[in-house]
């Protein structure tokens, strides 16, 4: 299961999985481009490719396509958290959250949690959270994780991809403590031109633009390319629990993609249990391995 699996990373993910032969489940917000995205899928593969409708700034949305799931399949392999956003202005969710934190780590959490028991018994079972080397300039405020004292979008982006690394790494430790086959690995695509920045400012839009790809190969890569960190977290058979994998060198912007590090403050256990701990309390959802 891909999320956000419509349209950039996501559907070049799950399209390069079903051309070998995964049975793909693409969850989206918006049920008419999931279905369009299958149709394409289909058309170059003969493997089977279905749809689950998944906003994750909604928990209510979050635990109807869980329900689902566990309905349709007592089994999962790869739990691909794919979807994120990130938004220039303001908003909050019908939860109360700030949106970005809620679209890309308090939902990826919930989701996670509410299906977590379709892999823990699957031998080479795998949680990949797809992060960004936008976490470097993150910190996790917990006295104002929603920005009720005042919102930049890329600061807010910056935490909400802090968290998924800081996510992967403590539900790595709690996997492990409790000895399952299943195992938590972390991605990031490096900078790729995807409509991912659509409604960022000009400036930005103009950057990732296609037409400048003879300038900008060196800062940017396609969509394909990046997809292939994702691909191989997800597949790689000398993947370990923990890893961290995304285009090498000291930028990490573009590349083939091969294990590397997170910043430190990532690594910080006391911060990734505090983290996990206020997700548990906001989200209300619970994990079948403990502390």
């Amino acid at each position: 299961m891909i999320t956000g699996a419509n349209t950039g990373l996501g559907f070049q993910t799950a399209k390069l999985l079903a051309q070998h032969g995964a049975t793909v489940i693409l969850a989206c917000r918006n049920a008419g481009k999931a279905a369009e995205a299958a149709a394409r899928i289909s058309a170059s593969s003969d493997a089977t490719v279905r749809t689950l409708q998944l906003d994750l700034a909604s928990l209510a949305s979050i635990r109807r396509a869980a329900e689902q799931l566990r309905a349709d399949h007592p089994r999962l392999d790869l739990l691909i958290n794919n979807a994120g956003g990130i938004r220039p202005q303001y908003a909050v969710t019908e939860d109360g959250f700030e949106s970005t934190i809620a679209t890309n780590h308090l939902g990826p959490f919930a989701f996670t949690g509410l299906v977590l028991d379709r892999l823990l018994t699957v031998p080479g079972s795998r949680v990949v959270t797809v992060g960004s080397i936008g976490h470097r300039r993150g910190t996790v405020d917990f006295d104002d994780l929603h920005f009720a004292r005042g919102y930049r979008y890329q600061h807010a982006y910056a935490q909400s991809k802090l968290a998924n690394l800081m996510f992967t790494y403590e539900l790595h430790r709690r996997l492990a403590s409790a000895g399952v086959p299943t195992v938590a690995v972390a991605a990031h695509p490096g900078n790729v031109r995807t409509g991912f920045g659509r409604e960022m400012p000009l400036p930005v839009r103009a950057m990732t633009h296609p037409r400048l790809r003879m300038l900008t190969w060196w800062l940017m890569q396609s969509s394909q390319k990046g997809a292939l960190a994702t691909t191989r977290a997800a597949v790689d058979p000398d993947v370990r629990g923990g890893d961290y994998y995304g285009p090498p060198g000291r930028a990490q912007f573009t590349g083939y993609p091969d294990r590397v590090r997170s910043t430190a403050g990532s690594h910080d256990a006391a911060a990734q249990r505090r983290l996990w701990q206020e997700s548990e309390r906001l989200t209300g959802v619970t994990y079948p391995v403990a502390d």
